[in-house]
């Protein structure tokens, strides 16, 4: 089997130090049954660069690549064309595993790194469910999300979701409520689209010179 420590350039050592994120994300949606593993091929006696839930195995940041790894990465090399692998396999304890692998590559398509999940199928179904409805974990509910095919359908979406939302409270008095619309759809990132403007005025039977006054005094009282 080849060496795989490879030479670094400071653009390789961006790229993994982006995937760290990825995996913070990743672990918190995820949940505690998967260990989420970064390792980085510039030196393989300390690769793991970053861990999540490493309980499973013990192992901290500055741990040394595991065989497995090794192999996987050697075979997805060997055959080109797909740069990541899933797989069941087991720990040294026994205990059943679905794991992927995936390569992660830098300047001039070298591999600089492995992406590893490991989802360890003996845990409980109810330590899963818990972490999508556990009560400490409610203050991260957000909004409906739109899932339509195209930028108009948005917009249309988000108007119409946010108008009747602003309508349906009484506290806002009828002469602001389409101040307030504007205003939360400024929030919610609906004007960076394409003519969302005027799309947004002909959805709410407004003038585009409405809407832009009202964008203009938000963004006057953001920089106040």
């Amino acid at each position: 089997m080849r060496d795989y420590t490879v030479e670094f350039t400071e653009i390789d050592r961006l790229i993994l130090e982006s995937y760290k994120t990825l995996l913070d994300g990743l672990g918190d949606y995820l949940g505690y049954g998967y260990e989420l593993v970064l390792h980085s091929l510039e030196n393989l006696d300390s690769s793991v660069i970053k861990i999540i839930n490493g309980y499973h195995t013990g192992r901290k940041e500055g741990a040394p690549i595991t065989d497995l790894a090794l192999c996987m990465l050697n075979k997805l090399e060997r055959n080109r064309g797909k740069d990541f692998s899933v797989y069941f396999t087991k720990n040294k304890n026994g205990e059943p595993i679905k794991a992927a692998t995936i390569i992660i590559r830098g300047e001039k398509n070298k591999a600089i790194g492995l992406l590893c999940m490991n989802f360890y199928l003996n845990t409980g179904f109810a330590d899963i469910i818990s972490n999508f409805i556990s009560p400490e974990r409610a203050e991260k509910t957000i909004t409906d999300e739109n899932f339509v095919q195209n930028t108009d359908e948005l917009i249309q979406s988000a108007v119409k979701k946010t108008k009747f939302t602003v309508n349906a409270d009484s506290k806002i008095l009828p002469s602001l409520k389409n101040k307030e619309t504007v205003a939360r759809l400024y929030r919610q990132g609906i004007f960076e689209l394409k003519d969302a403007v005027v799309k947004t005025a002909k959805c709410m039977g407004i003038s585009k010179n409405t809407v832009y006054m009202h964008i203009r005094s938000l963004q006057s009282s953001e920089k106040s």
